[in-house]
């Protein structure tokens, strides 16, 4: 089956899968891991921070995390001065939540945009292969079934068969998309796009962008014209810069964060196939390190299947039992 065929698909072929059902892979890898080190300790001791480390490293959560995890755990049992292992799980709970939180520099923008200026102008940005256009066409679907006015800009102009398939998924969500086909200007994709969504009265206009792994001065030049060129229409355009990344590939979603925030001033994130993966700790680690919020989170194939990253609920469903 093609990728088109694919997309076509009856919206309602795939059931929409729940955030805690599209996490199991990481809850019983880290969960089961972290349920057997506590199995018979009575008291929180060095052997059993070791073995904490090793779990968080094995979950993706990245090094210099992981420390500063176990740093705090060591705080707060200083502190506290004793902690049983049902009290652990709520004190490691507690504090990565609060790493998860601490991140959260801009606000909650919802399906509903509340309190946003319209259009609300979302710029995405990846590398080829994390999802990136699904990732649009989900959100795009969200914000329609939320009322919104959306439309698409088909900026991803240098991939072969990406404007087809953003192209596909306007058709599949019914929403508008602004095309100038391959090989053009993106930025004039975008500059046509804003226009457009200012003088129409479009709610959101989401502008996909090329996920080319080209070198950091080019990729930099190459978003740094475009968000110039939007700013002509609208000033603060765009509102968001979302790094689009890919849970299962773990550590390499760091060294791809790392580029595109050395590019570009990436706003907040998106962590796609949580589903398929044991490595969701990434979600964490990435946040984490480069002090920016996870705003969505994909967690199954559906169409249905993206949602709002919610922290304290994200971090209790690898802790429940």
């Amino acid at each position: 089956m093609s990728i088109f065929d694919f997309f076509k698909k009856d919206k309602n072929s795939v059931k929409p899968v729940e955030p805690e059902k599209g996490l199991e892979k990481t809850k019983e890898s880290f969960f089961g891991k972290l349920s057997k080190a506590l199995a018979g300790k009575s008291t929180i001791d060095a052997s059993f921070l070791d073995e904490l480390e090793e779990i968080l490293v094995s979950s993706d959560v990245g090094i210099n995390t992981t420390i500063k995890i176990i740093e705090r755990v060591e705080e707060r049992v200083k502190r506290d001065k004793y902690v049983n292992s049902n009290e652990l799980h709520l004190l490691l709970r507690d504090e990565i939540s609060l790493l998860l939180t601490e991140n959260k520099k801009t606000p909650d923008v919802d399906f509903d945009l509340n309190g946003v200026s319209k259009p609300y102008v979302l710029m995405v940005v990846g590398v080829n292969g994390v999802g990136k256009t699904t990732t649009i066409g989900k959100l795009a679907n969200q914000f329609k079934q939320h009322g919104k006015k959306v439309l698409l800009a088909a900026g991803d102009t240098f991939r072969a068969g990406a404007v087809d398939q953003l192209t596909i998924w306007s058709q599949r969500v019914n929403c508008d998309i602004i095309s100038h086909g391959m090989n053009t200007d993106p930025s004039a994709v975008a500059f046509d796009a804003i226009t457009k969504a200012k003088n129409e009265n479009y709610d959101i206009v989401i502008i996909d962008t090329a996920g080319r792994l080209h070198n950091k001065v080019n990729l930099m030049n190459e978003l740094s014209k475009i968000k110039r060129v939007m700013s002509k229409v609208i000033e603060t355009a765009p509102n968001d810069v979302m790094l689009v990344l890919d849970a299962s590939t773990g550590q390499n979603a760091f060294e791809q964060a790392k580029h595109f925030t050395a590019a570009t001033e990436v706003s907040s994130l998106a962590l796609t196939k949580l589903d398929g993966t044991a490595k969701g700790g990434v979600v964490i680690g990435v946040s984490d390190q480069f002090k920016i919020p996870v705003r969505y989170i994909g967690v199954g194939e559906g169409i249905n299947d993206i949602k709002l990253f919610k922290p304290v609920e994200f971090v209790n469903s690898l802790f429940e039992v």
